[in-house]
């Protein structure tokens, strides 16, 4: 397996979590991805309901340094209990 990515580093780089939609699921999304990239503005976090209101898709947009950077906040993203899917 190759070490090399597709992606050309620095880059800006949307990470995407879907979660039921409570207070609590956006700010562990936020909190996901700050922790591996530091503090984000608030531009850069957007919130989509489901149709039915019941699900919610938070996207957090960083300036990517590294495959390792975007591997780490996935892994955290999957091993969390309130994430669903992250893209």
């Amino acid at each position: 397996m190759s070490d090399e990515s597709a992606i050309e580093f620095p880059c800006t780089f949307p990470i995407k979590m879907m979660g039921r939609d409570t207070p609590e699921f956006r700010a562990t999304a936020r909190a996901l991805v700050e922790k591996h990239a530091g503090v984000v503005p608030d531009e850069a976090v957007q919130a989509t309901l489901s149709r039915n209101d019941r699900f919610v898709s938070v996207t957090v947009t960083i300036f990517a340094t590294s495959q390792q950077q975007l591997d780490d906040i996935y892994q955290d993203a999957t091993d969390h209990a309130d994430v669903l899917y992250a893209l």
